[in-house]
């Protein structure tokens, strides 16, 4: 829990994704995420939280459907999503909180 806190106190934006691999959907999103991490290279992270093994965590932010998907900037949550989503939306969406 406390590395969550170095993780999401970025000055870039830091999508995280919460997924299991037992999950179709959430593994559905790995190839989405690698685009989304290419495209906008170092000007923002992705970050991939398995809920199984950060149970904790995963409780403590009500992670409840599968992917889960949250922007964070300078500690803070910009946004939240439940359920699959393209790469050009994630693009935009971090674009914004750039």
């Amino acid at each position: 829990m406390s590395k969550f806190g170095e993780l999401v106190d970025l000055n870039i934006p830091v999508l995280l994704d919460f997924y299991t691999e037992w999950n179709e959907a959430s593994v559905a999103m790995h190839p989405v995420l690698r685009d989304v991490a290419a495209a906008l290279g170092d000007k923002a992270k992705v970050i991939k939280i398995d809920v199984d093994k950060n149970s904790q965590l995963a409780e403590a932010l009500r992670v409840k459907g599968l992917p889960t998907l949250m922007i964070y900037k300078s500690g803070e949550m910009k946004w939240r999503h439940s359920g699959e989503q393209d790469a050009n939306t994630l693009i935009g969406l971090l674009k914004e909180h750039l």
